[in-house]
Formats: structure tokens, C-alpha cells, sequence
């Protein structure tokens, strides 16, 4: 093939990859601008969000305009957010939430982070009092969670620091391509999507998840989360977590499992990128 005929080729693909990203997704939840990079919101107060099934993302309503770029950049993230102890990180993982955001974790797999609709009423919250109350992110100091002040092995989490969360694996229609999940709940005790009995008293997410109990959603169903199979499809399973949040020197938040999994937040490739590989 002739220099000119693969530059005619290529250019052909592109040509054919701007219409796609030009014409609105057939899902109810977003909308594209004419720029790739921004993402308009369409919830209004009462609305869901479509994963595997359907997530209600309560009476807090979503943005109505998100510059995604300004949640995968630490420099724009700052910008929007603020930095360092004045981050507002309810806002930032309510966007990240509403925007079916994803972190590259676990070594390259893009899981799409999802909050129950409890906790994230709780960070709209947080989010309308930053000044008085807010989450904390750990320093790059602190890259394990054994590392903090006051560490302790157990199942305790204060919705602050430190939550209660599961990975959960072969969900349809997850962002990232894979079926993958990080779901984020409050540890109170009270949210219909939190762990339930059996995952307080058999936690034990400091050791290597072969020595864990992973359940799919028949296990979780008989022990108090009987909407697991509707949220995340009828083949879901996953293990829970406690999770924190820190920073890296370069200023990267990373969203980590007790037993050392992480991951940072990453926006998904588009078609565009995967062909011409960047």
C-alpha cells in the first residue's frame, strides 16, 4: 500500500470517528457538547444513573456543566476544586460519581467508580459545608493505609478517612470497557447498599484477597443487600474493601484498598486514541 493510500485510510477513520463522537449516546444520562472533552449532565433531582441496573443518585442533583479534563488533571482539578486541605473532595467524588468516572486500578484496569445513593447525599452535604466539615486525603507520606496515625487492623471506617467499598466484578455496561466497579458506600449502618452483617465480622482486607470471601449477589441477597443483582447485574460478584484516598508527589489522588490495590483516576481512551495508539 502506497504512502498516499494509507494517510487516505487512516484519515478516512478519523473522519469517521469525529461523527461518532459528535453523535449523542442512545443512554438517557449524558449528552456530548461538540468538544469530546466536555460532558453535560442531564439529572435533574430524583434521577438515576445507568450502570448494571439502576443507580438512584438520591435529591442532591448533578452539575449541570463537568470539564472532565478538570477531574483526570491535577492542575485543573486544583483549579476547580482546590488544593491540598482546601480540595473539596465530596464535590470532586460526586462528579467523578455522576460523570461514570473511572480509575486505572489494580494495575491497569479501568474500574468505574460508583457511590450508593446514601453516600452520596452525605458528600452533597459535605460538599454545601466545605468550609466547615470535609473529607480528609492522606499525604504521599502515607501510600498504605497501615501507615496512618492510629492504624488499626478491623472493619471500622468513619466516612471521612477511611470507607467501607467493594470491588465488584462483571458488571454490563460499566464504564471502562471491563465489567469493573468500585463501589463506595457509608459505614453507618444504616445504607441499604453497605456491607452487610456477614462482611463486618469476616473482614479481614489486610491480607491477600486468595485468603478472602468473594460473594456474588445470591450470598449478599441472603445476608441483607437484596438489590445487589438489580444494581449490578445477575452475574456480579465482588470482595469488599476499606478504602482510603491520598496524594503521590506528583500530586495525583489515589483511591486505595487496605491490602495495597489502587488506582488513579483515568479517563477511558476513545476510539480516536486506541487507533493511533496514544
Amino acid at each position: 500500500m502506497s504512502i498516499l493510500s494509507s494517510f487516505r485510510t487512516k484519515l478516512s477513520v478519523l473522519t469517521s470517528s469525529l461523527l461518532f463522537l459528535q453523535t449523542p449516546p442512545t443512554s438517557a444520562a449524558f449528552t456530548f457538547t461538540s468538544s469530546p472533552t466536555r460532558m453535560r449532565t442531564i439529572h435533574t433531582r430524583g434521577s438515576e444513573l445507568y450502570v448494571g441496573g439502576s443507580i438512584a443518585i438520591g435529591d442532591v442533583a448533578a452539575r449541570d456543566d463537568i470539564d472532565v479534563d478538570q477531574l483526570y488533571n491535577p492542575s485543573k482539578r486544583d483549579f476547580m476544586y482546590g488544593d491540598g486541605e482546601g480540595l473539596d473532595v465530596a464535590q470532586y467524588l460526586i462528579d467523578l460519581h455522576d460523570t461514570r468516572g473511572t480509575f486505572n486500578f489494580c494495575g491497569g484496569m479501568l474500574f468505574q467508580l460508583v457511590l450508593s445513593e446514601k453516600l452520596r447525599v452525605y458528600l452533597g452535604e459535605v460538599a454545601s459545608v466545605a468550609k466547615q466539615r470535609q473529607l480528609k486525603v492522606s499525604s504521599a507520606n502515607v501510600p498504605r493505609m497501615f501507615m496512618m496515625d492510629g492504624y488499626e487492623q478491623s472493619s471500622k471506617a468513619d466516612n471521612i478517612q477511611i470507607f467501607h467499598g467493594r470491588e465488584v466484578r462483571n458488571v454490563p455496561g460499566a464504564a471502562g470497557g471491563r465489567g469493573f466497579v468500585l463501589h463506595l458506600s457509608m459505614a453507618d449502618g444504616n445504607d441499604p447498599e453497605g456491607w452487610t452483617d456477614g462482611e463486618l465480622d469476616d473482614y479481614n482486607g489486610w491480607e491477600h484477597d486468595v485468603n478472602r470471601r468473594w460473594r456474588n449477589g445470591d450470598n449478599l441477597a441472603e445476608e441483607g443487600f437484596s438489590s445487589y443483582k438489580e444494581k449490578f447485574g445477575p452475574k456480579a460478584f465482588g470482595l469488599h474493601h476499606r478504602f482510603y484516598l491520598h496524594f503521590d508527589n506528583a500530586n495525583q489522588i489515589w483511591l486505595s484498598a487496605e491490602d495495597g490495590c489502587e488506582g488513579t483516576p483515568a479517563m477511558e481512551r476513545n476510539g480516536i486514541g486506541k487507533f493511533f495508539g496514544f
